[in-house]
């Protein structure tokens, strides 16, 4: 019961930052994988709207129990003309997905695909929703303007690996089958590490 309440007054306080303007600049969340933990440092003042997409997924916990579900890597990606290196997850139950945001381009941030960045998966401009992927080396033809997406409007970077890119690195390795993992990679959680651990003080 204890626990309980602590975590709803977590959650309470949260929720309370959040809408209350609170600087999101240096806010970076846990993934737990059935591989290891990665560490993301998302970049709200860049990309404020996907940030708080990302985040409310967290926060509600609809991340917890999903999976990296989806690999492109120099094998797969043989036939394509534009070819990228890329890890999925983040495939939420289609009754708790939020309204689709609008495409913050990398144009408007100011931010790149680097090694490690972490952005939204999409079909058409203004679709994205809960998947998300993480870049492996850089991969400018996934910005503003680059070639993988024919409306060359790229896709939305909001953050970068800081810590586990070594757990990044093992996911893409796993045996896929038309670029979808043949057995899924666990996302145990997502949390919210530096306002969790502030509040814990």
């Amino acid at each position: 019961m204890r626990y309980l309440v602590r975590k709803m007054w977590v959650l309470c306080t949260l929720c309370f930052l959040l809408s209350s303007g609170f600087s999101q600049e240096n806010v970076k969340c846990l993934i737990k994988t059935s591989l290891g933990e990665i560490v993301v440092e998302l970049y709200y003042d860049k990309a404020p709207i996907t940030v708080r997409n990302f985040l409310k997924y967290v926060n509600l916990e609809l991340y917890y129990q999903t999976s990296f579900y989806r690999v492109c890597n120099p094998e797969n990606e043989s036939e394509r003309e534009i070819k990228i290196e890329v890890i999925q997850g983040g495939n939420v139950a289609d009754k708790n997905l939020s309204e689709p945001i609008p495409l913050e381009t990398t144009q408007k941030t100011g931010l790149k695909h680097e090694n490690g960045t972490i952005s939204m998966a999409r079909g058409g401009p203004n679709t994205a929703q809960s998947s998300f992927f993480i870049c492996i080396h850089d991969q400018p033809e996934l910005d503003f303007g680059g070639k993988r997406n024919p409306d060359g409007q790229g896709f939305a970077a909001f953050g970068k690996v800081i810590k586990g890119m070594e757990v990044v690195h093992l996911i893409q390795k796993q045996e896929d089958k038309g670029q979808f993992l043949i057995e899924p990679v666990n996302i145990h959680s997502i949390t919210q590490i530096i306002l969790y651990d502030q509040l814990m003080k």
